[in-house]
């Protein structure tokens, strides 16, 4: 049988740090953006496209995975911000990187993008059509900020990846539980820019390109559907909870992340976060922190990581790794 497994990750973000301190004026505070979601800075792009950090952190990943440009199959971004409606952010990093054998597109799903990009992949390699597919998730949120709301304080820029490539052994991904419920686009959206309401002056000047956030319902829903997907799918794979080595999420808030620790009954210390330096970079919040932990940590044959998040839509998933 035919598995994908990780060969090589890569990261990148842009060098501009915004302290929490910058946000005093839109009346939040160090404190409370600390304590409530776990920030204390994050990379705001001053010029870098999406595509441009997910150039960088893709070329790092292929050379991590000890490949050379020539032998990505499939590139498969995922973000909510790329740099044109279309072509695709996926075309401009084919383009970049000059993976002229590779297929490219691009997935949405916002903050769940990479998790839905990954499990896309993953079929791609166990059906053999492709061997090696770059997954990347990249998004700037700080485009489509704005800077005068306190909401402000949530995200940050930045780009994740992963090749996955073929196996025979018994390692990699083991599986996936995906879900959408369509009834709460409302509570993360970007109102205009689409064919629903196109650009306008009206809806420039008032403000319906940036992003639209409910967090008190984006609270309730993340701590609901999450826990009750890694309980699928440990049920599902005949796994407990201790059994995994570490939970690699989505970085909504720490908030909802210990929240989701508690109800699946994991502890904290197994909750892979980078919050504190990143904020939520949406797409490429799972592949930074797998990238971060997997070149920071041992890890032996048979450790199941698990992989979790919520995006916009709403969206939701979980997979179960094997090393």
């Amino acid at each position: 049988m035919i598995n994908a497994y990780i060969k090589g990750t890569g990261s990148y973000a842009p060098k501009n740090v915004v302290k929490n301190d910058f946000f005093e004026s839109v009346g939040s505070s160090d404190k409370w953006i600390y304590e409530n979601l776990g920030i204390k800075e994050r990379r705001i792009s001053t010029g870098e496209t999406t595509s441009d950090l997910a150039y960088q952190a893709g070329l790092i990943a292929i050379q991590d995975a000890g490949l050379q440009v020539e032998d990505i199959d499939l590139i498969i971004i995922a973000t909510a911000t790329p740099d044109r409606l279309a072509p695709s952010c996926a075309c401009f990093v084919q383009e970049k990187l000059k993976a002229s054998n590779a297929v490219a597109f691009d997935i949405s799903a916002v903050c769940s993008g990479a998790l839905f990009a990954t499990a896309t992949a993953v079929q791609y390699i166990k059906s053999g059509m492709y061997k090696n597919v770059l997954v990347i998730g990249a998004d700037t949120f700080s485009t489509i900020t704005d800077w005068n709301r306190r909401d402000a304080v949530f995200f940050g820029d930045g780009a994740g990846a992963l090749v996955l490539s073929h196996t025979t052994q018994d390692k990699g991904f083991q599986d996936f539980i995906l879900k959408t419920d369509g009834t709460g686009k409302e509570h993360f959206t970007i109102p205009a820019g689409g064919s629903e309401k196109p650009t306008s002056n009206d809806t420039l000047s008032s403000g319906e390109h940036y992003f639209k956030m409910n967090g008190s319902q984006v609270y309730k829903t993340a701590i609901d559907v999450v826990p009750k997907c890694i309980d699928e799918i440990l049920s599902k794979n005949n796994c407990s909870i201790d059994q995994i080595k570490y939970l690699l999420p989505h970085q909504p808030s720490i908030r909802i992340l210990q929240e989701v620790a508690r109800r699946v009954g994991l502890p904290f210390e197994k909750v892979k976060t980078n919050m504190d330096r990143y904020a939520n970079t949406s797409g490429g919040t799972i592949p930074i922190i797998l990238d971060e932990t997997l070149k920071e940590n041992t890890f032996e044959t048979g450790d199941l990581l698990l992989f979790a998040a919520v995006g916009a839509g709403w969206t939701w998933g979980t997979a179960l790794y094997k090393w």
